[in-house]
């Protein structure tokens, strides 16, 4: 694990209104990284508000803090990484046959690059794994650029599987993944969303 994590505390929070403006740059960011290394997954700006917004309203964005920036409070600290979790399947991609209500899929997983290597891409991908498994799933998914091999590696290294490929003309996207859910512990940040649902349970 990066020495990031052990001199920051990280803590995993769902996204606000107010969490806006450092979603769309690190995202911003990560797609120009990814340009960079010859991907072409994401727009090469990132993503307009009127991608990001939805998903904050709808309570499916997730960001990872380091809780050392609230020592600071007039800090300008962006998330040191987001994700995006439901149960929403893209219907170009994942078929009746894949019985798409049986997962969760990840969307919008992006690192900031001064965490790169720290191993939150893997921790957070546990943290899905887990949260599908409380929820009853078999399943956790994910679509990724059809022409990244390496990514695609990643993927088949944390416990993914590939499912198929669809070619679409109009998309870069189109490597299905799946991984089946598990009770994966995770250490490398606090989940603060499990509160959210304990009291929710308790209501």
């Amino acid at each position: 694990m990066h020495t990031n994590t052990l001199l920051h505390p990280l803590a995993l929070r769902r996204a606000e209104p107010a969490d806006l403006p450092g979603i769309i740059k690190l995202l911003a960011d990560t797609a120009e990284w990814l340009y960079s290394q010859g991907v072409r997954q994401w727009p090469r700006r990132g993503f307009g508000a009127e991608r990001i917004v939805p998903l904050i309203e709808e309570r499916v964005l997730f960001l990872l803090d380091d809780e050392l920036r609230y020592l600071d409070p007039d800090e300008d600290a962006p998330p040191v990484a987001t994700i995006a979790l439901d149960d929403h399947a893209d219907p170009e991609f994942w078929t009746l046959d894949d019985d798409p209500g049986a997962a969760l899929y990840v969307h919008k997983l992006a690192v900031a690059r001064p965490w790169s290597g720290s191993g939150l891409g893997d921790a957070l991908l546990d943290w899905a794994c887990a949260t599908a498994h409380s929820a009853g799933l078999p399943w956790l998914r994910l679509d990724c650029a059809k022409a990244n091999p390496r990514l695609q590696d990643y993927y088949r290294g944390r416990g993914f599987r590939h499912v198929r490929t669809v070619d679409l003309a109009h998309r870069a996207s189109g490597a299905l993944f799946e991984r089946p859910s598990a009770d994966v512990p995770t250490t490398a940040f606090r989940d603060l969303t499990a509160a959210e649902l304990i009291s929710a349970q308790a209501a």
